[in-house]
């Protein structure tokens, strides 16, 4: 039997959860074991499958729109980490819904911060993805015309705003640091006066995954970031590594997502997960490939996380001995 190539392992950190997504999904399993199944939640409560597999067989029924849960239900049903329009709560008021909200505390502060520059009597601009839910619930915040998306540096050198010198910009969370910076800094150029947010908008752990991949990506043959799709964080992270000149940058939901033909030659692999993708795929992943090489494990830190978000009082600990 021929011996296996050896294989170096960089694992990025920080990786996986952050608090916000802790915080989420800590909130519908304690929901689940107070109240018991079933739990409503709307949308993917993170954008991850084997986080939303998991909590469906433990009795969470996940919804598109509050009108596909049943009238007269005292189930809790829990608000998404990305955060909601505001008619969405308003709604499950109106319908007497018991609700609960995961919204990520970060995104909170985007949205109360768009309500400060709108009470002010400020155009905003809110710099994010079309559709994402955590831009859909931002702009939800506001009227209708208030808050104008930003997407690329074109639309920041082109948008014409009412008065150029009454202007707010916010951001979705997730972003790319560098794609980000470069809009801002467009945005400052052609309007001086443009008010951005005290602390910057793109979050902790989105900056801080994407500054481990860069020092990573560039001294690997090849990187895979643990990640859904539709996970706007994993995917910048993934195009990080490919900025950095990573030639091989994949994004894997599983082990078994892997082409391993695109793996054939190299020696050295990085390795890192979205804010929503568990360790255990990180593990599932790197068993995969100990199945074909001999592995050399070492991590790259760019930094320490110990933030901790507290969940929705109605299901704290505490609560329960009210």
């Amino acid at each position: 039997m021929s011996a296996k190539p050896d294989l170096k392992i960089v694992l990025c950190s920080p990786r996986g959860f952050c608090a916000g997504v802790v915080r989420a999904i800590d909130t519908v399993e304690r929901a689940l074991d107070k109240y018991g199944a079933p739990v409503y939640v709307r949308h993917e409560i993170v954008h991850n499958k084997y986080v939303v597999d998991g909590l469906k067989k433990k009795g969470a029924i996940f919804v598109e729109e509050l009108a596909e849960i049943p009238d007269n239900t005292t189930a809790p049903v829990v608000f998404s980490a990305h955060g909601v329009p505001k008619s969405v709560p308003a709604d499950a008021q109106s319908r007497n819904l018991f609700s609960l909200d995961a919204t990520c505390p970060l995104v909170t502060k985007v949205h109360r911060e768009a309500a400060i520059h709108f009470k002010r009597g400020r155009e905003i601009f809110l710099i994010g993805h079309s559709h994402h839910p955590e831009v859909v619930g931002t702009l939800g915040q506001l009227p209708v015309g208030a808050v104008t998306l930003i997407e690329t540096a074109e639309d920041a050198k082109t948008i014409t705003p009412k008065d150029p010198d009454n202007l707010a910009f916010v951001t979705q969370t997730t972003l790319s640091i560098d794609d980000t910076a470069e809009i801002v800094a467009l945005l400052k150029e052609r309007f001086p006066n443009i008010n951005g947010p005290h602390k910057e908008d793109i979050c902790y752990a989105t900056t801080n995954r994407q500054l481990a991949v860069k020092k990573v990506a560039p001294v690997v043959d090849a990187l895979i970031v643990v990640g859904a799709p539709n996970s706007s964080n994993s995917q910048r992270l993934r195009e990080v590594a490919e900025r950095e000149g990573c030639r091989i940058a994949v994004l894997a939901q599983r082990a078994t997502d892997l082409d391993w033909d695109k793996f054939g030659n190299i020696t050295s692999l990085g390795i890192t997960a979205g804010a929503s993708a568990p360790e255990v795929i990180v593990e599932e992943i790197m068993d995969a490939f100990a199945e074909r090489y001999t592995l050399h494990v070492e991590t790259v830190s760019a930094a320490e996380e110990n933030e901790f978000f507290p969940l929705p009082r109605s299901v704290r600990p505490e609560a329960a001995a009210e």
